[in-house]
C-alpha cells in the first residue's frame, strides 16, 4: 500500500469512517457524503486516496435519480485492517478438535458454545417484531467483530454482509463455524435461522430469520 501507515487512530479519521461505512455494504459517493455530512467532492478525494492505497475499489453502477452512480466496496486488504479477535487461537482449537472428535461430536460442542454465548446476551422477547429480532442479531455479530445489515426480499428477512464476516480468517478452513453463528443467532432471536454464507476468498455472511420458535 505504498508505505501508508495505519495506526490506532486511523478509524477515527474520515477515511477510516468511510471504511466503516463500506464494511456494512457497497456505497455510492452520494450515500457516503450523507453518512459523513461532507460534500461529494470531499468524499471523492478521500475515495481516490483509499483506491490508491488499495483499500477500496469500484464495483459497478447503482441507479440514481438522474444518472447511475459508481458504487464502492472494501478490498480484502481493507478487511484485514479491522481487528479479528483470537482468530489464530480459534483456528488451532478447531484443528485439534477435528483431530480428536467425530463430526457429530464437534457440531454438538459448537452448538453448546453458541448457546453459552447467547446466554450472556440480551435475547429477544416473544412480542418483538421480526425486524427488531434481526437488529439484535446484527448487534451480536458486531460484538464478534463483524459488520452486517438487514435486508428484506419479498417476505424474507435477511442478515447479510459484503466483507464483514467475524470469522473471515478461518471460515474457509473451518466452514462449520457458520453453524455456530447460525445457532447463536437462533438463540438470540428466539427464531429459526437458516445460514446461506459464502465461504470463498472474500467470505460473506447470509442468514435468514424465520418465524419465532
Amino acid at each position: 500500500m505504498k508505505g501508508t501507515k495505519f495506526g490506532r487512530n486511523f478509524f477515527n479519521s474520515t477515511r477510516g469512517r468511510i471504511l466503516d461505512l463500506l464494511r456494512v455494504g457497497v456505497g455510492t459517493v452520494d450515500e457516503l457524503s450523507r453518512g459523513l455530512e461532507l460534500t461529494d467532492n470531499a468524499v471523492r478525494a478521500h475515495l481516490a486516496t483509499l483506491e490508491r492505497d488499495g483499500l477500496v475499489e469500484q464495483r459497478g453502477l447503482q441507479r440514481g435519480l438522474r444518472k447511475p452512480h459508481f458504487a464502492y466496496r472494501l478490498t480484502d486488504e481493507a478487511e484485514r485492517l479491522f481487528p479479528k479477535a483470537y482468530h489464530t487461537l480459534l483456528n488451532q482449537l478447531l484443528v485439534v478438535l477435528k483431530l480428536r472428535l467425530k463430526p457429530k461430536e464437534l457440531q454438538s460442542i459448537l452448538r453448546e458454545v453458541a448457546s453459552a454465548l447467547a446466554a450472556g446476551q440480551n435475547t429477544s422477547r416473544s412480542n418483538e417484531s421480526a425486524e427488531r429480532r434481526a437488529q439484535r442479531a446484527v448487534a451480536v455479530l458486531e460484538e464478534l467483530g463483524g459488520a452486517s445489515r438487514i435486508e428484506k426480499e419479498d417476505d424474507k428477512l435477511l442478515i447479510r454482509s459484503n466483507s464483514g464476516c467475524p470469522f473471515s480468517e478461518i471460515v474457509s478452513e473451518h466452514p462449520e463455524i457458520c453453524r455456530l453463528a447460525e445457532v447463536l443467532l437462533s438463540e438470540i432471536t428466539k427464531s429459526e435461522v437458516r445460514e446461506y454464507c459464502e465461504r470463498g476468498k472474500s467470505p460473506q455472511c447470509a442468514f435468514e430469520i424465520m418465524a419465532s420458535k
